[in-house]
């Protein structure tokens, strides 16, 4: 979509958006009318059922004025997943920021409880994503997001004094890969995901990542607001 009222996005990974957020407040909200009804579709039938003329007609407007927003279905699939992504990072960003002793395991259980928190409230991520992964496009997305969450949570472990060397990037990459593997399980024949893949999931994570923690890692630091 061109126009005054609209402005390039990029993605966290290495896949940049090609969709271009409107502006206007009557333009925002009939986008995120088409997020909200695209993610019930995608929960009540899955992904390969969803098309662009059953969204318009769920949103209740003419495909053409769909088309004004999102050239197709993967554009507006990837807007839901940049969406709900967006809404996973503040989640966690405000659990971590509530936490008054830091350790590996106050952080790895706060942030994968975070993200519990969000896949229950959006479930159409948890079919697309953690059940799906079919478009090479929005896999390349989400890893890239993966990486990025690791190096953040790399860099607040290591400025608490948390981190042992020569610990790098490449362990929390690897740990925030497990955890997402074991949200695949959890998730796998429930929306509400199974809680004890969770919480030894969170404990499988913790116990890898205190491998490479300093004995403050373990003990834990108090925060310093």
């Amino acid at each position: 979509m061109s126009g005054p009222e609209s402005g390039p996005v990029s993605g966290p990974g290495d896949v940049p958006a090609k969709r271009r957020v409107p502006q206007q407040t009557r333009s925002r909200g009939r986008v995120a009318r088409l997020l909200e009804v695209t993610g019930e579709l995608v929960v009540d039938g899955g992904v390969e059922k969803v098309n662009t003329r059953a969204i318009a007609t769920a949103a209740g407007i003419p495909v053409a004025s769909l088309y004004q927003y999102f050239a197709d279905k993967d554009e507006i699939l990837l807007a839901l997943v940049e969406r709900d992504l967006a809404e996973m990072d503040a989640q966690v960003a405000a659990d971590l920021a509530a936490l008054s002793l830091l350790s590996v395991r106050t952080i790895v259980e706060t942030t994968m409880r975070a993200y519990v928190k969000v896949y229950l409230r959006r479930p159409a991520f948890v079919v697309f994503w953690l059940r799906g992964r079919t478009n090479a496009e929005f896999n390349d997305y989400c890893r890239g997001h993966n990486r990025l969450m690791a190096g953040q949570l790399f860099e607040l472990a290591r400025s608490a004094g948390l981190v042992a060397d020569p610990s790098t990037t490449v362990h929390a990459q690897l740990a925030v890969e497990v955890a997402d593997r074991i949200f695949q399980l959890a998730f796998e024949d429930s929306l509400e995901g199974h809680p004890t893949i969770i919480d030894e999931g969170i404990d499988v994570v913790t116990s890898y990542l205190e491998n490479h923690a300093t004995p403050a890692g373990i003990s834990g630091v108090a925060r310093q607001w």
